[in-house]
């Protein structure tokens, strides 16, 4: 199924990668012919009110965050012109215990959720985390820290195969982004290539091809590091545009080599990450 229908939430300060990450996803969309839908939220805090005379140092300070939200809707609102995209976008104040709940909420009714990651952020996990379990739909990780280098358009995909169910949900919500891509590699991290694993990996390329996804498959070793590692520098090395995997999962298959990958990601994608879970 094609993707039409992309959600953008924008929670959090207008920084310069931020505003750089809401062009990029907005550049994604417009590349996938897709609708985009913005959705600001912002800390709903109760503030006891205080008097402060105008050249009060703390009265900028008190006004410094007043105006984050709308910055951000800005942001989106200029990208989605210069794409020339269908957009619309929406705004509220909310408990800060329900941000990410009610983001799911919404991304319950959009084919692919776009999310700009600010790495190693507390908050920005639990969003996604919530998004994950909650929405039901995948997820695009756009990483503030490489925002500069990535592109919209994904050429280079590699598929990280861990031979289970949630992989494969992964590569059927991929299936549109795959089928445009020049090239499709299926790689499984495992410090030995055994039978198992290459029927595994020989299978999905198999399946892919009725889909018209000409891939290849191969293993990349270990080497004693963390697999979230192995598939950054994999993808570093390779040219990869973006990383196409299943979430919070454990495979009898591999359980002992896959182990925490999915934290390891959402903490610092290496590039643009499709996930699902």
């Amino acid at each position: 199924m094609p993707v039409k229908d992309v959600f953008l939430p924008l929670v959090g300060q207008p920084r310069g990668p931020a505003l750089a990450a809401i062009e990029k996803c907005v550049s994604v969309a417009a590349d996938l012919g897709a609708r985009i839908t913005a959705l600001a939220l912002e800390e709903d805090l109760f503030v006891r009110p205080k008097v402060l005379l105008p050249d009060d140092p703390g009265a900028a300070e008190a006004t410094s965050g007043a105006g984050d939200m709308q910055r951000l809707l800005d942001a989106f609102a200029g990208a989605a012109s210069r794409a020339n995209i269908r957009s619309q976008s929406r705004s509220g104040k909310v408990p800060a215990d329900q941000i990410a709940s009610i983001l799911a909420e919404h991304a319950r009714f959009s084919d692919l959720t776009l999310v700009p990651v600010k790495p190693h952020d507390s908050r920005t996990e639990r969003i996604i985390e919530t998004l994950l379990f909650e929405s039901g739909r995948p997820l695009l990780l756009c990483p503030e820290q490489h925002v500069d280098g990535l592109r919209p358009e994904f050429e280079n995909v590699m598929i990280a195969w861990d031979h289970s169910a949630r992989a494969a949900r992964a590569v059927g919500d991929a299936m549109p982004i795959l089928q445009a891509a020049a090239s499709v590699r299926v790689v499984t991290v495992a410090d030995d290539k055994t039978d198992e694993i290459a029927r595994s990996g020989a299978s999905l390329v198999e399946h892919l091809r009725e889909h018209g996804v000409h891939a290849s498959f191969e293993t990349a070793n270990g080497g004693g590091s963390s697999i979230g590692k192995v598939l950054g520098s994999w993808a570093n090395s390779n040219a990869i545009d973006a990383i196409v995997m299943g979430a919070y999962h454990h495979s009898r298959l591999n359980e002992v080599v896959w182990g925490g990958v999915t934290k390891t990601v959402i903490g610092q994608p290496p590039c643009w990450v499709m996930i699902s879970h």
